[in-house]
């Protein structure tokens, strides 16, 4: 077994009041995200502590309301997880750093010359008007200006590998909802559209789950030491074509399996109500307070695949279904427009610039068809079509015959 070292990382932990025992049951939790046994705890315990100076990291926003970035930060408590990535040696991270202006912008420019770094981006990329929908340092009339998308590429190019977290980053998310005036997309669609070929781990929902975040970043010190090459051969990945609808590119995303691998309906904990056949049809009623199933008021966890309800949020303290709302997929690609209205259990379809219900389209069809039925009957009434109907028998032949035997009717 590994021995445990104790380094900048403990002393950090206790200055801030975390405690070896619940840095330990992090461990185990970061263990069970990565589909590793909770005996390897003290591994990745010794991993993260042991590890003088993290792989350099750079931070970068594209378009996005930093919610990703709020989802990490911002506790009312330090968590272990808020410390871990804080002892990341990010040498840029625009929405939380002091430092500001071109200064600041310079530490991309030197750390991208300087190579050895992974990138995390935060928020979709936003192509629109030639990219100029996103522009960093102010117009192009400034000096050392520059648009969002020739950041990216700057960072990109270079880096060991790309962690795109956060719906926005995957496919262009909310962003890229109807009608995408600012033709947002994802930074694997965009990169492979440039030509750059550095490996892009995908992982949607919005915001991202901070301690997903960190257990790529410990697969990445503990299993592939270091190594990008060995992350991506050693670490499980689901890959998930895409037709990215801004670039035109075909793309397969790659997802770690085990975070993305299986549906929240596998392990929500309602699945027993669903089972049972007892849905909540109302929000607010009793049936939502006794923990039914919520499928019919707009749950997308069957086609939603991410482990929120293994992991949670807020330091496992609850989620989204476990509070009582429904799922409204935000795990999934383009899940704006395929799962709005996030209440009904129908997506809306797209006729034109208006949006309707499938079942409104289908009541307006029937409606139109039982109006032609009518008119129908009512014109053959009135051309004299519709006489007093074929002849009908007073009485079956069978019956007529027994009542003949008996004397009665012949």
């Amino acid at each position: 077994m590994a021995q445990e070292a104790h380094g900048a990382l403990h002393d950090l932990l206790a200055v801030r009041g975390v405690t070896r025992r619940d840095f330990l049951k992090y461990c185990g939790s970061v263990a069970a995200m990565l589909g590793l046994s909770e005996t390897m705890a003290p591994q990745i315990a010794a991993a993260l502590e042991g590890a003088p100076k993290l792989m350099p990291a750079l931070w970068l926003n594209g378009g996005s309301c930093t919610g990703c970035t709020e989802s990490i930060a911002q506790v009312d408590t330090p968590d272990v997880a808020t410390i871990v990535l804080d002892y990341l040696s990010f040498e840029y991270f625009e929405t939380i750093m002091a430092a500001a202006g071109s200064w600041a912008e310079k530490n991309i420019t030197k750390r991208a010359e300087e190579g050895g770094y992974i990138l995390v981006y935060e928020g979709s990329v936003m192509t629109g008007q030639d990219g100029n929908t996103l522009f960093v340092g102010g117009g192009p009339e400034n000096e050392g200006a520059k648009k969002g998308i020739e950041i990216l590429e700057e960072a990109a190019a270079n880096a060991a590998a790309v962690l795109a977290i956060g719906s926005c980053a995957v496919d262009g998310g909310w962003i890229a909802g109807y009608p995408n005036a600012s033709e947002a997309t994802g930074v694997a669609a965009w990169l492979q559209k440039k030509g750059i070929k550095t490996p892009v781990v995908s992982m949607p929902t919005c915001p991202v789950n901070p301690e997903w975040v960190v257990a790529m970043v410990v697969q990445l010190l503990l299993v592939a030491d270091r190594d990008p090459a060995k992350f991506l051969q050693v670490t499980p990945m689901v890959e998930v074509p895409y037709n990215d609808p801004v670039t035109g590119e075909k793309v397969t995303l790659l997802m770690p399996k085990a975070i993305y691998g299986q549906t929240i309906h596998d392990n929500c904990p309602r699945r027993g109500h669903f089972e049972n056949g007892e849905f909540v049809t109302e929000l607010g009623s009793k049936e939502e307070a006794m923990g039914y199933c919520l499928y019919k008021v707009g749950c997308k966890g069957p086609q939603t695949f991410t482990q929120c309800p293994v992991t949670r949020w807020n330091r496992r303290a609850s989620w989204c279904v476990e509070s009582g709302a429904p799922c409204i997929g935000c795990g999934g690609l383009n899940w704006v427009d395929n799962n709005s209205p996030f209440l009904k259990r129908m997506s809306d379809m797209r006729i034109g610039d208006t949006f309707v219900q499938p079942g409104t389209i289908g009541a307006a069809v029937g409606a139109v068809a039982a109006a032609g039925l009518v008119l129908h009957g009512i014109g053959m009434k009135a051309a004299g079509r519709i006489g007093d109907g074929p002849p009908m028998e007073e009485m079956k032949a069978y019956d007529r015959k027994r009542l003949a035997k008996k004397g009665g009717d012949k």
